[in-house]
This record gives C-alpha cells, structure tokens and sequence, in this order.
C-alpha cells in the first residue's frame, strides 16, 4: 500500500474531521467525562481542522485519508490513524513526521498529551522514545470554551 503524507488541503477537511472524530471517539469515549464526549461533535473537529489545516499533514491513499497529526510549535498536538490502517506502520510514520516538523521548528525536545487511560497510545509513545513525564491538568478547546483534562505529558528528546 503506498501511503502519502502531505499538508491538509481545506477540501479535505470534511473527510479528515470524520477520520478525527471516529478515532477520537473509540479512543476516549470510555475514558473521559461523558460532557466532554457530548462537545467532541464531527462540526468540532471540523471546526479545529480549519483552524489548524496549516500545521495539519494527513496520510491518503488512493483518496482516502488514513491518518492525521497536527503539529504546534513544539507539540504533536493530535495525532490518529483510522482503524482500516491500523497495523502498517502509517502510525511511526507520522509520528516521525510530526518529529521532524518540530525539530525543523528550531525545537529540541517534542511534547504531546495523552489522555490518562489511554494505554494503547501510552504504549506506542513509548514504544518510539517518548517519556511519560508526569499526570498534570490541561484545558482543551471544546464548545465555545475550554475543558480541564488529567493527561499523561509523553516527552523527547529531538537529535
């Protein structure tokens, strides 16, 4: 399968925010409050896709995006592969992108959160060199605001 990792065209964004949302979904519906589940609607994700679409690369074969990872400043800020993909090493390969995205940004340590109980993400995180550092609290844009969410900070080292 030949996979192409390239920049987020705003055309896409509708089928990259149904690749978002249905992985969001399987990954955090049973592990995060359900009143944060209700705000991650497809409009949200579709809505945070606009918003970040230059910093966004996406894997596509054959027209169909795969995977996505969103990049800022320092941090892989999200990063999914849709369950069909899952198994290719589409996953390594975006995150290595996000890497290098990041170290050309002048950065040398990479950070991301991990929502606290999603230990197939912790494993793959760890799996590629990142470090759990600590459990700590952020706010997440959802609705017209912000919601609090314990998370796992995953950091390294970029040489």
């Amino acid at each position: 399968m030949s996979i192409e990792i390239t920049e987020l065209s705003t055309d896409l964004i509708p089928q990259a925010a149904e690749m978002w949302h249905a992985g969001w979904h399987e990954a955090h519906a049973a592990i995060v409050p359900n009143d944060l589940t209700e705000l991650r609607t497809l409009d949200s994700f579709a809505t945070r896709l606009k918003k970040y679409a230059a910093t966004t690369c996406i894997a596509i074969h054959d027209g169909q995006i795969l995977g996505l990872c969103v990049v800022l400043k320092d941090e892989i800020n999200q990063m999914y592969v849709s369950a069909q993909a899952r198994g290719t090493g589409l996953a390594a390969d975006l995150i290595k992108d996000g890497e290098q995205r990041i170290q050309a940004g002048g950065h040398t340590i990479a950070w991301l959160a991990c929502a606290v109980g999603n230990d197939r993400a912790a494993r793959f995180y760890e799996k590629r060199g990142w470090v759990n550092t600590r459990t700590e609290t952020l706010r997440f844009e959802a609705g017209d605001g912000t919601y609090p969410l314990n998370i796992w900070r995953f950091e390294k080292p970029l040489t």
